[in-house]
């Protein structure tokens, strides 16, 4: 029979009455003549108290038995969603990522899928199991120890099922009805999309946009894994959702295909480092090291052999990356006379595939900003975005003048 991967978020799961309601969706696929994978991610809050609580046990953790005790949440979601079915004479059973097995690399708390091996779970699709509920989230080291794939990784876990066993689709079960051209909650007329190309989607998710995980996207861009992005609170047809798919399936589309924003940015800047070859290397070579993921980058003209380096990064990330250039100035790696900071500031972004063979995007996005008095900070594009830097406070107001600009809330 045809394959179905299904991923329920934690909101979709979030009690027994809401496990009911989506295995009544995973009941209306299997009378279709699917045998269906069903990942689920932990109930919605359970992986925050499970991590609160190995905080509090031991705040210097062991990332092995961390991962031991945060992947639960999801075990429970598969064990009650598997029970489930089977009071609906639906025949399922649960699996643990080491069950099945889920081979993971070693890096504890944020492993990477390596391979899925599907001889477990075809062979009891072959004895007359329909459902097989899989615990997203997880999988198992090298060293046969429990491994988790960071945070919304239970996207990853449906999207690596779906590429292994072949599936003709995969649907991401959520608390949105697809992917809208830009954040509902900032622009009222933001619209959802019916499709949307893997490459705009993944600029849009690492850009901001919470829909999808970045490196489900990934992941489904490189084995062709048709995504699917559905509510689970509202009724479905066939044409319900965003589907997340080839650059060649989509007929038409606008130039611009969304707007996004980050909130949680900061920009560094270090002030009159020598202008030398190797020196970026050196910068960000040791902000790698320190586990800082920088964005936008800009170098100012030299003068008298000297430059300034200005950098982006998530907030969070600010006091590792201070610590970093700190104790490399320190021991003589780097020179420069201040690092400055600002925490005041958000990115937003235009993407869309059709900027390949259109012009004037940038040159109109600038207009809009500059008319509506937004003074931008940095700049960064690729073939089909374009990021800016602004002060927080106009953020808002960027997106809604853009979208409008664009005329995102009108069908191509």
């Amino acid at each position: 029979m045809p394959v179905l991967v299904m991923k329920f978020g934690g909101t979709s799961v979030a009690n027994p009455d809401r496990i009911k309601r989506a295995a009544k969706r995973i009941g209306v696929e299997v009378a279709k003549g699917y045998d269906v994978i069903v990942i689920v991610s932990a109930m919605s809050g359970k992986t925050n108290e499970l991590v609160g609580w190995v905080n509090e046990t031991s705040p210097l953790f062991d990332a092995r038995e961390y991962d031991a005790v945060v992947s639960s949440g999801e075990n429970v979601t598969a064990g009650l969603m598997a029970l489930t079915l089977q009071e609906m004479d639906v025949p399922a059973r649960s699996w643990q990522g080491w069950q099945v097995p889920v081979l993971t690399t070693s890096a504890h708390s944020a492993a990477r899928i390596e391979d899925i091996p599907t001889d477990n779970i075809t062979a009891k699709f072959n004895e007359g199991m329909r459902v097989a509920v899989v615990a997203g989230f997880q999988g198992l080291s090298p060293e046969g120890r429990i491994t988790t794939l960071g945070r919304g990784g239970s996207d990853t876990t449906a999207v690596a099922f779906a590429a292994a066993f072949g599936a003709e689709r995969c649907d991401i079960y959520t608390d949105v009805d697809g992917v809208y051209t830009t954040d509902p909650r900032v622009s009222p007329k933001a619209r959802k999309l019916d499709k949307i190309a893997f490459e705009e989607m993944l600029e849009l998710a690492s850009l901001g946009a919470k829909v999808l995980q970045t490196r489900s996207v990934e992941l489904a861009m490189r084995y062709k894994v048709k995504l699917r992005v559905l509510s689970s609170f509202e009724e479905q047809s066939d044409e319900a959702g965003t589907l997340v798919c080839d650059e060649e399936e989509i007929m038409e589309s606008n130039v611009v295909a969304g707007v996004a924003h980050s909130r949680d940015e900061a920009k560094m800047t270090l002030i009159s480092v020598a202008d030398r070859p190797g020196i970026a290397s050196i910068i960000f070579g040791c902000l790698s090291d320190a586990g800082v993921n920088v964005d936008m980058i800009v170098q100012n003209i030299s003068e008298e052999g000297r430059t300034d380096m200005t950098f982006s990064l998530p907030t969070d990330q600010v006091s590792r990356a201070d610590k970093a250039m700190a104790e490399l100035k320190a021991s003589g790696g780097l020179n420069f006379t201040e690092l400055d900071v600002d925490l005041d500031v958000a990115k937003v972004s235009v993407v869309g595939i059709g900027m390949r063979s259109q012009s004037g995007v940038a040159a109109k996005m600038f207009k809009v900003l500059s008319d509506e008095g937004v003074n931008i900070k940095v700049i960064t594009t690729s073939e089909i975005k374009i990021s800016v830097l602004i002060d927080r406070k106009y953020m808002e107001l960027a997106v809604q003048s853009l979208h409008d600009a664009f005329e995102l809330e009108k069908a191509s």
